[in-house]
């Protein structure tokens, strides 16, 4: 079996806030313009008019990957200081109001306000998404149903949005949340053969119920439009290189898997039920508590399972170039992630005998800092 590229694309969603207020912002046409004008197709509009999108090239590995998020995010950030806004990625504005915000007047956007309702409106929320290049639907079908498993462990490290309308709300990623009130979201079924997701999406798309497999919104599905695995669980990263680290994580995961294939080996699927038990302890823990490991039947500590996790993936990633990034994932655990670093802004600020309007705006300061770094 030929190697597939384990190419790598990465989607990264952004608010835009004023940089005098913190508020958000919606974006002027002015500054869009801007922005197709040096970056093209990889920049577009997003559900929200406060909201913007970026996508990486196909990407042969993490270095090339980062040069191309270097120079979308440096751009983004430039044309939007032209207009005195910032992009900041989080995965929820610490105080900003869903009510206030519009959506962007656009046939697609049009179309899921008028399906999805109040719902769909709530979704004041950015992701992650990394594409990652597989050349055969039946492998796609086949590491799916195995990289499920894993699913937690990339949101656990992943999340960045603690705060809702100005409250903590004791969860690492409200984002999920809030997207979980869409249809079709979740942990992906399990498929036993490509055939099998076909006739079940086609099912719906005969229905007229969906258009194509881009309405799917699952933690991990096969890209409608690429030959690639998505993984979309996670949340959208306050730093670059927090997201080329779980960008590398899910390249070596993915080959990993495949390995095991090539010795007529697997990864053990377990029911959705138990892996969606681990999601839930992702979203309302992060890295501050553990997962459950069903091997071993216990719950264990985020630095314990990120060493095993680095341990079982470090061929892979030696292959793939890609060490030193899993080595900062480590650091996302024990240093801190979007939302424990958020946190302590906001203790650092209460310390400092802020009120709760000004902790919020401090973290957004903190937030459009964090953009910057390694750019």
């Amino acid at each position: 079996m030929a190697e597939p590229e384990f190419s790598i694309g990465i989607e990264e969603e952004y608010l835009l806030v004023d940089l005098d207020s913190f508020e958000l912002a919606e974006a002027p046409e002015e500054l869009m313009n801007a922005c197709a004008a040096e970056l093209e197709d990889q920049v577009s509009p997003e559900f929200l008019q406060c909201q913007i999108e970026i996508g990486t090239k196909v990407c042969a590995d993490i270095n090339e990957a980062r040069d191309d998020l270097k120079r979308l995010r440096s751009t983004v950030a430039r044309c939007a200081k032209t207009y005195n806004l910032a992009p900041i990625a989080a995965s929820c504005h610490p105080f900003g109001d869903w009510k206030a915000q519009h959506h962007t007047d656009k046939e697609r956007y049009n179309n899921l306000n008028s399906a999805l309702g109040g719902v769909v409106r709530r979704m004041l929320i950015c992701g992650m998404h990394v594409h990652i290049g597989l050349n055969d639907d039946a492998l796609r079908a086949d590491l799916m149903g195995q990289m499920a498993y894993f699913l937690p462990h990339l949101l656990a490290l992943s999340t960045s949005s603690p705060f809702w309308q100005g409250e903590d709300t004791g969860l690492a990623s409200y984002r999920i949340s809030v997207f979980d009130n869409l249809p079709r979201t979740g942990l992906p079924p399990s498929f036993d053969s490509w055939s099998e997701y076909e006739r079940s999406v086609q099912v719906l798309i005969d229905l007229g119920v969906i258009e194509d497999g881009t309405k799917i919104w699952w933690d991990l599905r096969p890209s409608a439009n690429f030959p690639t695995l998505e993984t979309r669980i996670m949340d959208v990263q306050p730093r670059l290189e927090d997201t080329l680290s779980l960008a590398a994580l899910n390249q070596c995961i993915m080959r990993m898997l495949w390995r095991l294939r090539t010795k007529n080996q697997r990864w053990r699927r377990y029911d959705p039920f138990l892996i969606a038990e681990n999601r839930w302890r992702a979203q309302r823990y992060g890295v501050s508590d553990g997962l459950i490991d069903f091997g071993r039947g216990a719950i264990v500590p985020m630095p314990e399972l990120i060493d095993e996790l680095i341990d079982l993936i470090e061929e892979d990633a030696g292959i793939l170039r890609c060490l030193s990034e899993l080595e900062n994932s480590r650091a996302m655990v024990t240093s801190g992630n979007g939302t424990t670093r958020q946190r302590d802004v906001v203790e650092a600020s209460k310390s400092a005998g802020k009120d709760q309007d000004t902790q919020m705006r401090d973290v957004v300061a903190h937030l459009v800092d964090a953009f910057h770094d390694g750019l």
